[in-house]
């Protein structure tokens, strides 16, 4: 059970409820701050007072005051409306990972949602019952508006959900679980529950986390391919990169170097040849860059997993509503973006090592396209024909999102940060670059069969049995992409991770 007060989340629990489904639940501390709230914004209703978002309209609607009798409505009415979302449904992992994050920024206390309210988005969390949410409809300020709104449709019986992969009326299955929705919703519930940046976040905090993984096998995938092509060592030595001081870098040098601890097949400068290709002699700098990168993205992302992203803010100890803009997805933004052009990094590199495996001209004396009998059998040539689309495809994607606005409600919401379809292409960009660096991996094993080297490094041996516990040598041609399907499912289903790392 994962307990939730608005500052603690973590990265690696927030994946435990949004992938692995750990249950949740509040802190009694929270409640108490809930309830002072919401005592606030009943007071302000009750004396009649004019405040953004709980007794007015919203928006561009923000002058227009709404009455007592009418604030219900008013809440009922921004979900329904506000639900306009298209494309696609999200996944379950990813419209869970919305739900915690909502919680948790609505435990803080600032808000002014009843506890009643929070803890039926609990029970739906912890009961699976998944709200129906689609891709495609925000902005990224106001927050995450349509995503949010489809979220919290479900609260009052509305909308659609997922149950035990079947999707009903929302009604429907809550009848047959004995559920009941809420009643009607209080001022500022409705406003409290989209106003927020709990859909660029759930997916961004969702690819970080096997952005970060992935890193590590990329440094696995060099290894691999050192030990193929008899790669030289000397590259890596600890001294050359203490000398630049990037972070990443002597991480990854110092992490190839001992994945490769005990290779009979790797060489020193001189022996074969002075020098290798950038691509094999430079990985540390660019791996290293994007692991650093990817270090930046999670400081932001740690931030925003406890952070209060609605308008207004309560602060109960002034019993002042401040108006501002903590739903402006800008501070996720730039880093999804970023962290879209970091993975494309990665893939970049992979698939040029790739090519220096199945090309004779740059394989140190391997076979052209990996196979015994070229001609007759073409062997590899298609992997890196599919790995060099993939990467070529993430150019068009990393094209940051951040760097455009459309004004919205009138022009009142006159700038947008994009972060959700930041979010969206770094997933892209993710699924693409993982693909990629599993290709490198199967065509290392491939080639350090066919090399007939010696003995293989601590890690790269974990790595190579793993593969070849599930992806044969192949002697001559056969139908390829189930090998690549399968190759991309160790990666993706962190079996492959946990065969190498589990003792780590």
């Amino acid at each position: 059970m994962i307990r939730i007060d608005g500052n603690n989340l973590t990265l690696s629990d927030f994946v435990k409820v949004a992938r692995f489904k750990e249950k949740i639940e509040l802190t009694e501390e929270s409640k108490v701050l809930i309830h002072e709230s919401r005592k606030m914004v009943d007071e302000i209703v009750n004396n009649g007072k004019v405040v953004y978002g709980i007794t007015t309209g919203f928006g561009k609607l923000s002058d227009v005051f709404v009455k007592k009798e009418q604030v219900g409505d008013l809440q009922k009415n921004l979900l329904m409306s506000h639900a306009c979302g298209v494309g696609k449904e999200l996944s379950d992992e990813v419209v869970r990972g919305m739900m915690v994050l909502r919680v948790n920024a609505l435990a803080k206390g600032v808000s002014g949602v009843r506890l009643e309210t929070l803890e039926k988005l609990i029970e739906l969390l912890n009961k699976d019952i998944i709200p129906v949410i689609f891709e495609k409809g925000s902005l990224g300020a106001s927050g995450d508006l349509a995503p949010l709104a489809h979220m919290s449709l479900p609260l009052i019986g509305l909308g659609e959900v997922f149950y035990d992969n079947k999707r009903y009326p929302t009604m429907e299955i809550f009848n047959e679980l004995g559920i009941k929705p809420i009643e009607a919703l209080g001022a500022k519930e409705g406003l409290s529950l989209i106003n927020g940046t709990q859909a660029m976040t759930s997916i961004g905090g969702l690819t970080l986390y096997d952005a970060l993984r992935l890193s590590k096998l990329s440094d696995i995938a060099v290894a691999l391919t050192m030990e193929a092509l008899n790669g030289i060592t000397n590259a890596y030595d600890p001294r050359v990169h203490q000398v630049r001081g990037q972070i990443g870098q002597i991480e990854t040098a110092k992490k190839v170097l001992e994945y490769l601890e005990g290779s009979e097949n790797t060489t020193k400068q001189g022996e074969l040849r002075v020098q290798d290709a950038y691509s094999i002699r430079c990985a540390p700098q660019v791996h290293g860059a994007t692991k650093d990168a990817l270090s930046f993205i999670l400081d932001k992302v740690n931030i925003e997993l406890n952070a209060a992203t609605d308008n207004p803010v309560l602060f109960t100890d002034t019993f002042e509503a401040i108006s501002a803009g903590n739903f402006h997805g800008q501070p996720m933004a730039l880093p999804f973006d970023f962290m879209g052009i970091a993975l494309s990094e990665l893939a970049n590199i992979s698939e040029r090592r790739l090519e220096r495996m199945v090309n004779p001209q740059l394989s140190n004396g391997l076979p052209a396209f990996l196979v015994n009998k070229p001609g007759i059998n073409s062997g590899f040539m298609i992997v890196q024909y599919s790995a060099a689309s993939l990467v070529s495809e993430n150019k068009v994607f990393a094209h940051p999102a951040s760097v455009d606005s459309i004004p919205s409600s009138a022009n009142q919401e006159d700038h947008v940060s994009m972060g959700t379809i930041g979010a969206r292409k770094a997933r892209g960009i993710l699924d693409n670059a993982e693909k990629v660096i599993a290709m490198e991996i199967m065509t290392a094993c491939q080639a350090i069969d066919l090399r007939n080297g010696g003995k293989l490094g601590s890690y790269t041996q974990k790595a190579y049995d793993t593969v070849r516990k599930h992806i044969p040598f192949i002697e001559n041609d056969e139908v390829m992409y189930n090998h690549l399907h399968k190759m991309d499912d160790l990666i993706k289903s962190d079996l492959l991770y946990n065969a190498i790392f589990k003792e780590d």
